[in-house]
């Protein structure tokens, strides 16, 4: 009986532990403060087109007697804007 397909098998294990090893040392993961950091961008990426977008359509409601017909509608839109550019950030890292 032959044992050779059984150490092939436990060689190709333990040169894959020391390769996931080796990245582990060449990549390290983040810190802490760098992922809070990351969804604070994040965070920033999303309120600040939303809030312009609310502010803006406030404003054009004023000026034109709308109600709330443009904050509405420019709300959504920010939100779709800080939404499409928080998801192009995380795929850039």
């Amino acid at each position: 009986m032959s044992r050779e397909p059984e150490r092939n098998h436990v060689h190709e294990a333990a040169r894959r532990a020391a390769e996931r090893a080796r990245q582990g040392r060449d990549d390290p993961e983040p810190s802490l403060a760098r992922r809070l950091g990351q969804i604070g961008v994040l965070g920033w990426a999303i309120v600040i087109p939303l809030l312009l977008g609310l502010l803006l359509g406030r404003w054009l409601d004023r000026l034109l007697g709308t109600g709330v017909l443009f904050a509405a509608a420019l709300l959504c839109v920010g939100a779709g804007i800080g939404l499409w550019s928080a998801w192009r950030w995380m795929h850039r890292q």
